[in-house]
């Protein structure tokens, strides 16, 4: 049987207030969370860019923010929300305005420290611009679905804020990688931790071991014979499922742990396949990459045998 019922409504939100706010920080973290975003759009083209409800298809369109401020051509809060009102009335949106706001004093403080001139100041001090603007926003601030207010946040505080906000209750999620490489040839350009398995016995210096790497069983049962494996290990990994949730809650959406080794091919492959496993059992989906895997074992590449 066809499904007849029409699409969810397409997310729009309107982000505006006062210059230096915050608001190019709270687009980027949208851009961040997934959103379409816009910035310095000319309000009176809304209807245009968003299109009509018989334009649209059933598949879900990607929830759209949109910037805009006192520097937009033809700006004028009581035609701004006239045209939100009318947009509010469509089934196909769910329209939100969000107004970021902060005190006189700490935007003087962020226009000094960035040296820039307020558009609206002109030959005037910087608070003259910072008053004349916020006279000039009050309705749509009175108006807006939302208001944070940012005098106390640094860009780190407003970006948490918006992920908490409108990322939805699964959070941002970093995108987590764990690698193997060694040392002899060269440290990995990008690590966010790198971790020195060269405290383990080496497998290269069994004749047997050697031809074979991490991923082959008998070396896995040579290294988990090493007495510091299995407390190493453990505290390893630890470490990461108290680190990772915090970066995820910090937004950062690259994470790569780093697992070395001299050549590269047998204890830190070992750690990193059995690091992957275990990540995987507490809920997250690393990938998985050996630089120096198939590089040629040798021995002037491992150093002499103890």
């Amino acid at each position: 049987m066809a499904n007849d019922s029409p699409p969810a409504p397409q997310r729009v939100l309107l982000v505006t207030g006062l210059l230096g706010a915050g608001k190019t920080t709270a687009l980027r973290v949208l851009e961040d969370l997934g959103w379409e975003t816009i910035d310095n759009f000319p309000v009176r083209l809304l209807e245009q860019l968003i299109g009509k409800d018989a334009e649209r298809g059933a598949v879900p369109l990607t929830p759209l923010a949109i910037g805009f401020d006192s520097r937009t051509r033809g700006f004028d809060p009581h035609r701004v929300i006239e045209q939100v009102k009318k947009l509010s009335d469509r089934r196909d949106l769910e329209v939100t305005t969000l107004f970021l706001d902060c005190s006189g004093q700490e935007l003087e403080r962020r226009y000094n420290e960035t040296r820039r001139r307020h558009p609206l100041a002109s030959d005037l001090p910087v608070s003259a611009g910072i008053a004349a603007e916020r006279e000039l926003l009050e309705p749509l601030r009175r108006w807006a679905d939302m208001v944070i207010v940012t005098t106390d946040f640094s860009a780190n505080q407003l970006q948490q804020v918006m992920r908490e906000r409108f990322s939805g209750q699964a959070g941002p999620k970093s995108t987590l990688t764990l690698s193997s490489f060694g040392f002899s040839r060269g440290m990995p350009p990008v690590a966010d931790l790198v971790f020195d398995m060269r405290f383990l016995d080496n497998p290269h210096w069994d004749a047997e071991l050697r031809p074979q790497t991490g991923q082959d069983p008998a070396v896995g049962d040579y290294i988990r014979r090493d007495p510091a494996w299995a407390e190493a290990f453990a505290q390893i990994r630890d470490l990461l499922l108290l680190l990772l949730p915090r970066y995820e809650a910090q937004g950062k959406a690259y994470v790569h742990v780093a697992f070395g080794c001299t050549g590269g091919r047998h204890r830190s492959v070992f750690t990193a396949e059995q690091m992957a496993e275990a990540l995987r059992d507490a809920g997250f989906s690393p990938t998985l990459l050996h630089r120096n895997l198939g590089s040629r074992a040798a021995d002037l590449v491992e150093g002499p045998a103890a």
